[in-house]
Parts: structure tokens; C-alpha cells; sequence
């Protein structure tokens, strides 16, 4: 149990060395994620649309 008391001791004092972004930082960082996610998801959407209708075309055949 020593060791993982050395662990969390060990993981408190790296978390202080950390740089967390400022507010200003992590909106704009924020912003940059939801709006990929969004891009993505169009994109993904429009691409499973489009193999959608190939495959009604192609079974309407």
C-alpha cells in the first residue's frame, strides 16, 4: 500500500508543474473542438447520405 500512496504523492506534485491554459485559451481551444465535431458530423452525414441513394439507385435498378 506504500507504493500506491508514492503514487498519488508522485501525480499531485506533476500536476503542479502543469500549464493549464488561461480562460481565454481554453474558449478559443473549446470553439476549435465543437466546430471539427460539427464539420465532421455534416461531413460524415453527407457521405452516408450519398451511399444511401447509390445503394437505392443501384437497387432500383
Amino acid at each position: 500500500m506504500a507504493n500506491v500512496g508514492g503514487f498519488f504523492k508522485n501525480v499531485m506534485s506533476e500536476m503542479r508543474k502543469v500549464s493549464w491554459p488561461k480562460r481565454k485559451e481554453l474558449s478559443k481551444y473549446t470553439v476549435i473542438v465543437l466546430a471539427t465535431v460539427v464539420a465532421a458530423a455534416v461531413f460524415f452525414a453527407v457521405v452516408d447520405l450519398g451511399i444511401s441513394e447509390l445503394f437505392r439507385w443501384y437497387l432500383a435498378l
